[in-house]
């Protein structure tokens, strides 16, 4: 799954895609440990996920928003500096 479409997940929706990622990679390590499966691409993939799922899921729990809140940050102590002067 792609960035922006984990992204436009909810917070539900993440979690069980979250599940379902983490369910599949355990398979998936099991069959590749019985040697029934050499699917070392799609475990790297799968770790990426659920690494990204999880990033997002920290950052909307601490109220970070990424690049766009970033720069909103940015421009907020320069808007405080101006209101001080006048």
């Amino acid at each position: 799954m792609e960035l922006h479409k984990i992204r436009n997940l909810s917070d539900a929706e993440l979690a069980h895609q979250e599940k379902v990622d983490s369910d599949q990679l355990f398979r998936l390590r099991f069959q590749v440990a019985m040697g029934q499966n050499d699917g070392v691409k799609k475990l790297r993939q799968l770790r990426k996920e659920i690494a990204q799922i999880k990033t997002l899921a920290r950052e909307r729990e601490l109220g970070i928003h990424g690049e766009k809140q970033d720069a909103a940050d940015a421009a907020e102590p320069a808007n405080r500096k101006e209101k001080g002067t006048k």
